[in-house]
C-alpha cells in the first residue's frame, strides 16, 4: 500500500518545469510565420514644458521593431483658446528618428511626421479613414482651454515584415527625439501656458525573435527613410517655376508636397486652370489637372479631408488603385539614383498672398540592403 502511494509522487524538478512553448511552427516558410507580432512599452516622460526636448533612450526588445507608437497629451493650459493653423498636429517642431549607426530614418516637422506620414504613407492605418489621426479613438481634440491628445505611429515597416530594425541588442538601438513646439506655434491667442505640460508615451509594435527557427525578416537592414527637404526655387504668386527636388538614391513609394507662404502658413498654390507636372529627368511622368490629382488622392488614401496646401503621390498601388498599407509588392516603386532629377512644375502657379512661398517634400524612400525584394516576400 505504501509502495503504490510512493510511485504516484512526482519529483520537485518535474513540478517546477516551465510550460513548453506552444506556438512553435514546423520548419520552413517565411519570417512572419515563425515570429509573433507583439507590443511592449518603451517609456513615459511627463512634465515636459513647451519648447522642451524629449530624448529618452529606447529599450531593447527581443525582436525587431516595426514601428513606434506615440501618445502625447498636453494639459494644464487655461483660457479660451484659438488654436494655430497646424495645431494640434504640430505639437512637435521636429521629430528625429535614427538607427543605431546614426542613419536618419525620419527627420520632419511634427505636422508632417505625426499627421501627413500617417495619412499618406501606408504604415499606420489604412484607407477606411483610420489613416486620419482625428478618426482614431485615442485622439482627443483640443478643448476650449487648448488641452488635447494626439496619437500616431512612426512606421519602420513598409511591407509586412520588411523594413524593421533590430531591437534585441541594448547597445545597438535606434534613437528618437521630440522637439516640443512653442506656445505661439500651438495657440494663436487666448492661452495661458504657465502650467502647461506635455506627457509623451512611447510603445513599440515588434516581431518577437522566432522560436525554434533560424529565420530573419526579409531584407534585414533595408529601411524606408522619410526625409523632409525644401524644393528650389521659391514660388511667387502666379509665377511659372519648375521646382527641383533634392538628389535621391532609393526606391520612392510616397511623395508628400506641402506649400507654405512667406509667413509659414499652409496655403493652396495650385491653379485650377494650369496643369501640374511631375518630371523625372526632364520627362513629365505625370501631367495632370489639379482636380484629377485630388480625385487620385481620394481614391488612393480614402475619403478623408485633404489638408490645405498638400499634394501626395503614392507608388504603393501595386495591387490596387488604393494604397493598401502593408499589403504591397513594391512593383511600382520609382527607382532613383543620385543622378536622378525630380521636378514639380505648374505654369503658372495659383494666386496666393504673402509671396514668395516654399514647397517642401517629404519622401518615403526605400534604401535596400542588396537588391530590393519585390513581389510578396512573405509567400
Amino acid at each position: 500500500m505504501s509502495m503504490a502511494y510512493s510511485n504516484q509522487q512526482g519529483t520537485a524538478q518535474e513540478a517546477g518545469r516551465p510550460q513548453p512553448q506552444t506556438t512553435v511552427e514546423s520548419a520552413g516558410g517565411p519570417f512572419i510565420r515563425h515570429s509573433q507580432r507583439g507590443r511592449a512599452p518603451q517609456y513615459v516622460v511627463s512634465g515636459t514644458a513647451l519648447n522642451g526636448i524629449v530624448t529618452q533612450p529606447l529599450v531593447a526588445r527581443p525582436g525587431y521593431f516595426a514601428n513606434f507608437r506615440i501618445y502625447q497629451t498636453v494639459s494644464g493650459t487655461t483660457g479660451t483658446v484659438t488654436m494655430a493653423a497646424d495645431a494640434p498636429y504640430n505639437l512637435n517642431s521636429l521629430i528625429t528618428l535614427k538607427d543605431a549607426f546614426g542613419t536618419p530614418i525620419l527627420v520632419a516637422d511634427g505636422f508632417t511626421a505625426s499627421y501627413l506620414i500617417g495619412l499618406y504613407g501606408g504604415g499606420y492605418g489604412v484607407n477606411n479613414g483610420s489613416n486620419a489621426m482625428a478618426n482614431l479613438p485615442g485622439y482627443s481634440a483640443p478643448s476650449a482651454a487648448g488641452n488635447f491628445t494626439i496619437d500616431y505611429a512612426l512606421p519602420l515597416e513598409f511591407a509586412r515584415g520588411y523594413g524593421v530594425l533590430s531591437g534585441a541588442n541594448a547597445s545597438l538601438l535606434p534613437t528618437l527625439q521630440f522637439n516640443i513646439n512653442s506656445s505661439s506655434a500651438l495657440y494663436a491667442s487666448g492661452a495661458t501656458v504657465t502650467a502647461t505640460q506635455v506627457q509623451t508615451t512611447c510603445d513599440t509594435d515588434f516581431y518577437w525573435l522566432p522560436e525554434g527557427a533560424a529565420v530573419e525578416p526579409p531584407g534585414l537592414g533595408t529601411t524606408r527613410q522619410w526625409i523632409q527637404q525644401q524644393l528650389n526655387p521659391l514660388i511667387s504668386s502666379q509665377s511659372a517655376a519648375r521646382l527641383q527636388f533634392p538628389r535621391l538614391g532609393g526606391y520612392l513609394d510616397t511623395i508628400i508636397l506641402t506649400f507654405r507662404d512667406s509667413t509659414g502658413v499652409r496655403v493652396n498654390p495650385f491653379s485650377t486652370t494650369s496643369r501640374l507636372q511631375l518630371y523625372v529627368d526632364g520627362v513629365p511622368l505625370i501631367d495632370s489637372t489639379y482636380a484629377e490629382l485630388q480625385d487620385d488622392m481620394w481614391i488612393q488614401f480614402g475619403a478623408v479631408a485633404q489638408p490645405t496646401g498638400v499634394v501626395a503621390f503614392s507608388r504603393k498601388t501595386s495591387l490596387n488603385q488604393q494604397s493598401l498599407g502593408l499589403l504591397d509588392t513594391g512593383e511600382v516603386y520609382l527607382s532613383t539614383n543620385p543622378g536622378t532629377l525630380l521636378e514639380i512644375s505648374q505654369s503658372p502657379w495659383g494666386t496666393f498672398s504673402n509671396s514668395p512661398g516654399t514647397m517642401s517634400a517629404c519622401i518615403g524612400q526605400v534604401v535596400p540592403t542588396g537588391a530590393i525584394i519585390q513581389g510578396l516576400p512573405e509567400l
